[in-house]
C-alpha cells in the first residue's frame, strides 16, 4: 500500500519535471530532494517532528520550509513537500524518492542495471557491458556495480526483473541442469 501511496506522489511531481512546470530540472530536483531525504534520515529529532501527530502542521511545514530554503528549492518542491506533509506522508520520503527516479528513468528511456562480477571491472569494461546491455534492452543503461567472487568468472546483470548471467557458475549450474535431465 505505501509504495503504490509513494508512486502516486512521485508521479504527481515527476509529471511536474517532465511538463517543465517544476522550475527546474529533473537532476536538480531530484538532487534537492536526495538531499532534504539524507536530512531526514540522519536526524531523529527531524524525522520525529515531521512524522508526530503531536506536531501541529504549520510547524512541520516551518521546518520543512527552513531547510528547503537552505537547500535552494524552488516553489515547486516546496509546495510538493507542503502537500507530503499535510497528508501525512513525509515518513514515505524514500520510497517518493525511488519511486521518482524510476519515473523519471523510464520516461528518459534509462534503465538501471545491477551488475555483479567476479572481480571488479575497469572503466573500459564496464562501458562495454553497459553498450551491450544498451543494444539488447534498446535502453540507455545506467550500471552499479559490486564483486561477488563466488562467481568465479564473468558477470551477472539485473536488468529490472530480467537476469542475465554470463557468469561461470551459472554456465556450470546450467550444464548441471542439462545432465541432469539426459
Amino acid at each position: 500500500m505505501s509504495l503504490a501511496v509513494a508512486s502516486r506522489y512521485a508521479r504527481a511531481l515527476a509529471d511536474l519535471v517532465s511538463d517543465g512546470k517544476a522550475g527546474a530540472s529533473a537532476d536538480e530536483i531530484l538532487s534537492q530532494l536526495r538531499a532534504f531525504h539524507g536530512l531526514q534520515s540522519g536526524s531523529v529529532e527531524l524525522r520525529n517532528i515531521l512524522a508526530s501527530p503531536a506536531v501541529p502542521v504549520r510547524k512541520k511545514r516551518a521546518a520543512a520550509g527552513r531547510l528547503a530554503g537552505q537547500l535552494g528549492f524552488g516553489p515547486v518542491l516546496k509546495n510538493f513537500l507542503n502537500v507530503v506533509i499535510d497528508h501525512r506522508r513525509a515518513a514515505l520520503m524514500g520510497e517518493i524518492l525511488a519511486s521518482l527516479e524510476q519515473q523519471l528513468d523510464e520516461r528518459r528511456g534509462i534503465v538501471r542495471a545491477a551488475v555483479t562480477s567476479a572481480r571488479p571491472l575497469d572503466e573500459a569494461q564496464r562501458s562495454e557491458v553497459e553498450a551491450t546491455l544498451a543494444r539488447t534492452t534498446g535502453k540507455k543503461v545506467f550500471g552499479q556495480y559490486s564483486v561477488d567472487e563466488a562467481l568465479i568468472g564473468g558477470i551477472v546483470a539485473r536488468v529490472g526483473s530480467r537476469v542475465y548471467d554470463g557468469s561461470v557458475r551459472g554456465q556450470l549450474q546450467a550444464m548441471r541442469g542439462r545432465l541432469v535431465r539426459s
